[in-house]
C-alpha cells in the first residue's frame, strides 16, 4: 500500500505553513472559548475598577477629615496674636469757668467679656494702650503724666490694677524744623500729621482666671491738660510652647499634624474592618463513615433453607442494637458501657452449636439420595450453609 504523501487526499500534512486538516477542530474549539474569556476578563476589570474606586473614595475621606480635625484643633488652641480694642476717653465739661484744663481726668471703660470676650483661658497676655498725641505746646508742656488701667470681675469686684508714667518724646526746635521741612510735601498734601504714638504698658503678663473672669477695663489718664487724637487698647498673647511652634512654624506644624491624624484614622478604620468584618466559613467536620454491623448467621441459614425450598426458621434472641452514629468533638464519654468482647464470642459459638445440630437433623429426615454412575455411595458432602458458616468464621 503505498504511504500518502503530500498530495495524497488522506495524508494530514499540508503544505508549508498552512494548518493540517487535523487542527481545524482545535481552532474551532479555541475560537468559541473566546467569548466566554472576554467575559471574564471584562468581570475581572469592572471589579478591579470598582475596588480602586471604593479605595479612592476612602483615602480621600480620611484626608479630609484630617484636616477638619487639624484645622479645628489649631483655631481652638492658637488664639489672636494681637487684638485691638478702641479706646473712647470721656471727661467733665461742668467746671467755671472753663479755660485750657478740662474739668476731670480723661477716662475710658472698655469690655473685655460677654459675646465679644477677648482673653482666652490660660493665655498669658499683655496689656498695653495705645495714645496718638499732636505735638503741640501744650503736649511739649506737659512733661509726665500717669495713665492707670484696673481689670473688673462680675459685681464690679477689681481683680488686677496698675499704673504707668508717661511722656511725650522730645525732639529739639532744630530737628522738628528739619522734619518739617522735609516731609512739608507730606505735610501739605495731609499724608503725614506732627504727632506721635506713645504705648503705655499696662500689665506684662495677665492670665484670665476661669472662676473670676475679667468683663472690663477701666482706663484713665491723670492730666487735665493733655490732648490726645485717638488711643485703643492691645492684647498680645505671648505664646510658648505648642502653641508657639504652631503659630510660628504653621506649614510644619500642618504637616505634621495632618500626617498624624490621617495615621490615626487609618489604623481606626483598619482595625473596626477587621473587627466587624464576617468571619470565614469553616468546613464543618464530616462524621467518619460507620462501619456495617458483622452478618449475622441467622442470615446464611435463612438463605440456605430458601435455596432447598424450606421456610427459613426465625430464631428467638435479643433484638439488635442500633449503634449510634460517632458525634465528633464531644467531651463527655457515653451513659451506656460497651458490651464486652467475651460475651459476643460466645454467643457466636452458641449460634454455631446450634446451627451443626440443625444440619444434622435435616440430613437424617432427608430420604436417601440416589447413588451415582458408578454404582459406590460417596460421603455426603458439607452443605451450603455449612460452607458459608466455615468462610465466614
Amino acid at each position: 500500500m503505498p504511504a500518502a504523501g503530500p498530495g495524497v487526499p488522506g495524508s494530514r500534512a499540508g503544505p508549508a505553513g498552512a494548518p493540517g486538516a487535523g487542527a481545524a477542530p482545535w481552532a474551532a474549539l479555541g475560537l468559541a472559548g473566546l467569548p466566554g474569556l472576554a467575559g471574564r476578563a471584562r468581570r475581572a476589570l469592572l471589579r478591579a475598577l470598582l475596588r480602586a474606586g471604593v479605595a479612592a473614595a476612602a483615602l480621600l475621606l480620611l484626608l479630609w477629615a484630617a484636616l477638619f480635625l487639624y484645622g479645628s484643633f489649631y483655631c481652638w488652641a492658637v488664639p489672636a496674636l494681637a487684638e485691638l480694642r478702641p479706646v473712647h476717653f470721656t471727661f467733665r465739661t461742668d467746671c467755671d469757668p472753663p479755660g485750657p484744663e478740662l474739668c476731670s481726668f480723661p477716662s475710658a471703660n472698655v469690655s473685655l467679656g460677654g459675646r465679644d470676650k477677648a482673653l482666652q483661658l490660660g493665655q498669658l497676655y499683655q496689656v498695653s494702650l495705645e495714645l496718638e498725641l499732636p505735638e503741640s505746646p501744650a503736649n511739649r508742656a506737659l512733661g509726665m503724666f500717669l495713665v492707670s488701667g484696673t481689670a473688673y470681675g462680675p459685681g464690679g469686684r477689681p481683680i488686677a490694677t496698675a499704673q504707668r508714667a508717661a511722656m511725650l518724646h522730645y525732639r529739639s526746635p532744630l530737628l522738628r524744623a528739619l522734619h518739617s521741612l522735609l516731609f512739608s510735601l507730606w505735610l501739605l498734601g495731609g499724608l503725614m500729621e506732627q504727632k506721635q504714638t506713645l504705648r503705655v504698658e499696662l500689665f506684662e503678663g495677665y492670665r484670665e482666671d476661669p472662676y473670676v473672669p475679667t468683663e472690663r477695663l477701666q482706663l484713665q489718664l491723670q492730666s487735665k491738660r493733655v490732648q490726645i487724637y485717638g488711643a485703643q487698647l492691645r492684647l498680645h498673647a505671648r505664646l510658648s510652647g505648642i502653641r508657639y511652634l504652631l503659630y510660628h512654624f504653621p506649614l510644619s506644624s500642618a504637616l505634621v499634624g495632618v500626617a498624624g491624624n490621617f495615621a490615626l484614622l487609618s489604623a481606626a478604620l483598619l482595625l473596626g474592618c477587621l473587627r466587624w468584618a464576617p468571619p470565614p466559613r469553616r468546613e464543618r467536620p464530616r462524621p467518619p463513615p460507620q462501619t456495617p454491623p458483622p452478618a449475622r448467621a441467622e442470615g446464611s441459614e435463612g438463605a440456605g433453607t430458601a435455596q432447598r425450598g424450606e421456610e427459613p426458621k426465625e430464631e428467638e434472641g435479643p433484638a439488635p442494637t442500633r449503634e449510634e452514629p460517632e458525634v465528633v468533638g464531644a467531651t463527655e464519654p457515653s451513659a451506656e458501657p460497651e458490651p464486652p468482647r467475651e460475651e459476643e464470642e460466645e454467643t457466636k459459638q452458641e449460634e454455631e452449636v446450634e446451627t451443626k445440630q440443625e444440619e444434622e437433623e435435616e440430613e437424617e429426615a432427608s430420604p436417601t439420595s440416589p447413588l451415582p454412575h458408578d454404582g459406590h455411595a460417596h460421603p455426603p458432602g458439607p452443605s451450603p450453609r455449612r460452607r458459608l458458616l466455615c468462610s465466614s468464621s
